[in-house]
């Protein structure tokens, strides 16, 4: 079992996947664009989640519909409000506070989820899982580890592994830009080969061990094999990936500074990444070492969420978010002016943005901060839903609807009653 762990840690959340020639990328006019019909109109998603909420009475409109007021965490974005919807009252139900901010993009508890087929599964790993085969990086997972309370740990695979992620622009361009040297690659093919071997063996110890157990640990064991098979089966393809180039980078590696001045860069780099149809699939979290003190707000990101309705810490918290909810916005608009054949790249993706953290100060889960862009749905609304009784509209409802946008046949996901209407 600890091998078992140590194999999908160290594979199964960073393997790239098969390459077809019609898919690379070049440079065309100091800019990354994808290589005649790599992908154009092929649909895509990002997600963008915090650690801390949104502070939902300077985000949130009294008026629902297209003629909802201006507020004062909407104004960042207020000139791309044709281009996204404001969403209130869905959430995944869960408790937990700080521990259940994982759950964002799954609906699932951690450590409620052994007995699942699909575990906690997050929407974006479980669409990596569908359409990912057709990029180099089935998906990508960008953000911060550090700071109190770590990251957001926003993506898990099926077999309850968090994909960590890629927490700085310059491992991210390389990431994206930097072909391996010959010296590397034929490392890194010696690599595949003993990972490949190792696998092997599992798979024989645990054949000959299936002949041995009752069958309660025979289904432990089925269990167990299905995900080596599929790590298997990542390793196998991302063998194929190994001697393709990668596209021209558009500009120098960029130098690493703090979450707070990266955050632009990484956002920039997503873009590209989608544009170059690197990935179809990508999450960026704004974890715990996003630090106030480089936007001019001497206390930190924490112990302002518990601000205890002081109305000081509740400004500066404000100015925070207003940063975030500013760069979201500008994502958007450049989303919106990269060509993707004959629609923008903005159609063809669904963005969203918020969080797991519904209230900071109460540690609340509920009524979480949700705004969703791009992807071909009709927007310019504030649409509020029922928070409470049999009408209830969980979160997963939406990522029912994403993933069947997605092209993905699913009926379900996580904690969802249907799709989201």
């Amino acid at each position: 079992m600890n091998r078992r762990h140590f194999l999908l840690s160290s594979l199964g959340a960073t393997l790239a996947l098969p390459s077809m020639s019609s898919l690379m990328a070049k440079t065309v006019g100091g800019s990354v664009k994808a290589a005649k019909g790599a992908g154009l109109g092929a649909r895509r998603f990002v997600a963008i989640g915090n650690l801390l909420g949104y502070q939902t009475k300077s985000l949130f409109p009294t008026t629902t519909g297209r003629n909802y007021e201006k507020t004062a965490l909407l104004e960042p974005v207020w000139d791309i409000r044709d281009k996204m919807t404001v969403l209130r009252g869905l959430d995944h139900g869960v408790k937990g506070g700080h521990f259940a901010v994982h759950s964002f993009l799954s609906g699932v508890l951690h450590s409620e989820a052994q007995n699942r087929p699909e575990g906690n599964v997050t929407i974006d790993q479980f669409l990596a899982d569908e359409v990912g085969f057709e990029t180099r990086f089935p998906a990508l997972t960008v953000g911060s580890e550090g700071g109190i309370h770590g990251g957001c740990q926003i993506a898990w695979t099926k077999s309850g592994v968090r994909v960590p992620p890629v927490t700085n622009p310059a491992e991210l361009f390389e990431k994206l830009f930097v072909t391996d040297s010959k010296e590397r690659q034929a490392r890194r093919a010696q690599e595949n080969q003993v990972q490949a071997s190792i696998l092997d063996s599992v798979l024989d110890e645990a054949n000959r061990l299936s002949k041995q157990v009752n069958k309660e640990d025979k289904d432990k064991l089925d269990e167990y094999l299905t995900s080596v098979r599929d790590v298997e089966k990542r390793l196998e393809l991302r063998q194929r990936w190994t001697n393709q180039p990668k596209p021209k980078a558009p500009f120098d590696k960029p130098a690493n500074r703090n979450a707070v001045e990266d955050l632009p860069l990484l956002y920039e780099m997503i873009a590209l990444a989608l544009q170059s149809d690197s990935t179809r699939i990508a999450t960026l979290e704004i974890g715990g070492d996003f630090m106030p003190q480089h936007l001019g707000i001497k206390k930190d990101w924490h112990g302002l969420s518990h601000h205890g309705n002081d109305a000081e810490a509740i400004a500066d918290l404000v100015k925070l978010e207003r940063y975030q909810i500013e760069h979201f916005g500008k994502f958007v608009a450049r989303l919106a002016k990269m060509n993707d054949g004959d629609r923008t790249l903005l159609d063809s993706t669904t963005v969203l943005f918020g969080s797991g953290m519904g209230d900071g100060n109460s540690h609340k889960n509920s009524d979480l901060p949700i705004l969703l862009a791009g992807g071909g749905y009709k927007h310019g609304e504030f649409r509020e839903v029922p928070r409470e009784g049999i009408n209830k509209v969980p979160l997963c409802n939406l990522f029912v609807d994403i993933a069947q946008k997605m092209g993905v046949e699913t009926d379900s996901f996580g904690s969802s009653t249907g799709r989201f209407a």
